[in-house]
């Protein structure tokens, strides 16, 4: 572009010169050469700083290693890779026998625990009665022994009957009192209760409902929309979930997003809204519309974390670029682009906007120039 404005602004004054007789001496050649400098680097240096431009940008997607969360052998493969995928679609199966099994042994630990509770109800009822038995039997020596000490007093009782008569209450006292304690000690086990059901129960009931889960999980679905790429499992491979390792990478299928990488400098002039322009590589002399989401808030090279040693003043003269997040407007579907190919972006602003036709220009030349490169 530069040249372009070189080779115009040259034409004009060989034109002017002609036109006007214009004598060629040693003040109006300078004159008209720093003329031509001032005009075409203002102009340059105006579309740098208000229409921003990177050749360092591309394509953004999402991934999800997928780590099974129990650990087995694997039994199906049951997907083709780079084959579309609905959310809930089955990836792999693990071998599911052992968990079946503690599912069945956790089965049988609710039914006895169930079970159980019948026989702590039994106990307790039987514990009632116990103490039901115990405090009648208290009462009626008591009675006994109530009587015999006032016929004591009127000599019809000697001290030894009443005294046998206070020991046997003492005894019924101290039965009904162990009664009792039997009583509350079968009641709590019978009662005991967490969020209304029986504690032997519902930990009968969570542990298998932990099999269950570890069950259920033997069977991989997809996470969302999306495939998988590069896929390398196949049956008889362990599945193992720590340490962490992703039997395979599922690619999300949903809206797609560009990053570019632009100078600080420019940081006044990329703001939601503003007008964007793509080139890519794979599609020479071709140029897409799309816009300006937003412009990251932090830029990765300032960040620092907890660690046993202290920040230097090395790590602060790195010079990093501002991550915009950006989208394009045309439909990219009937060309075949990768995800995650590069990209260069030119962004125009509000202001200045007349010179925005020099970017413009120059994004289109460059897009016909991806038609020139050489393998060797």
């Amino acid at each position: 572009m530069e040249t372009l404005l070189i080779l115009t602004y040259t034409a004009f004054c060989i034109a002017i010169f002609k036109i006007f007789n214009i004598p060629k001496n040693k003040w109006t050649i300078p004159t008209a050469v720093l003329g031509g400098v001032v005009i075409v680097g203002s102009l340059v240096l105006a579309m740098n700083y208000n229409h921003p431009y990177t050749s360092t940008g591309g394509q953004v997607f999402s991934t999800t290693p997928i780590v099974p969360s129990v650990r087995g052998k694997v039994i199906e493969v049951n997907i083709e890779p780079n084959e579309p995928l609905k959310k809930g679609d089955i990836l792999f199966k693990i071998d599911p026998t052992p968990f079946e099994a503690d599912v069945i042994n956790k089965l049988a630990q609710l039914a006895a625990a169930e079970q159980n509770v019948l026989q702590l109800e039994s106990i307790y009822r039987g514990a009632q009665a116990s103490s039901l038995q115990a405090e009648a039997q208290r009462d009626k020596l008591d009675r006994e022994y109530k009587r015999y000490n006032a016929g004591y007093k009127k000599g019809a009782f000697t001290a030894q009957q009443v005294d046998t008569r206070r020991q046997s209450y003492l005894a019924a006292e101290a039965a009904l009192l162990a009664a009792k304690a039997n009583e509350n000690q079968t009641k709590l086990a019978f009662e005991s209760q967490i969020n209304g059901e029986n504690t032997s129960v519902a930990r009968a009931k969570a542990e298998l409902e932990q099999s269950q889960f570890k069950l259920d999980e033997t069977v991989v679905h997809a996470p969302t929309d999306g495939y998988v790429s590069q896929l390398a499992l196949r049956p008889g491979m362990m599945a193992v979930p720590l340490p962490l390792a992703p039997v395979m990478t599922f690619v999300h299928s949903e809206e797609k997003y560009y990053v570019g990488a632009f100078r600080q400098n420019a940081s006044q002039r990329l703001k939601p809204g503003y007008e964007a322009d793509f080139i890519f590589r794979a599609l020479p002399g071709k140029v897409f519309q799309g816009e300006v989401v937003e412009m990251l808030p932090a830029i990765a090279e300032g960040q620092y974390q907890a660690r046993g040693s202290l920040l230097g003043s090395n790590a602060l003269s790195t010079n990093g670029r501002l991550m915009v997040k950006l989208k394009i407007h045309d439909d990219l579907s009937e060309f075949n682009l990768p995800l995650g190919s590069a990209a260069e972006i030119a962004v125009y602003s509000e202001h200045l906007e007349h010179v925005s036709l020099m970017r413009k220009i120059l994004i289109r030349m460059k897009s016909w120039q991806n038609y020139l490169y050489l393998d060797h």
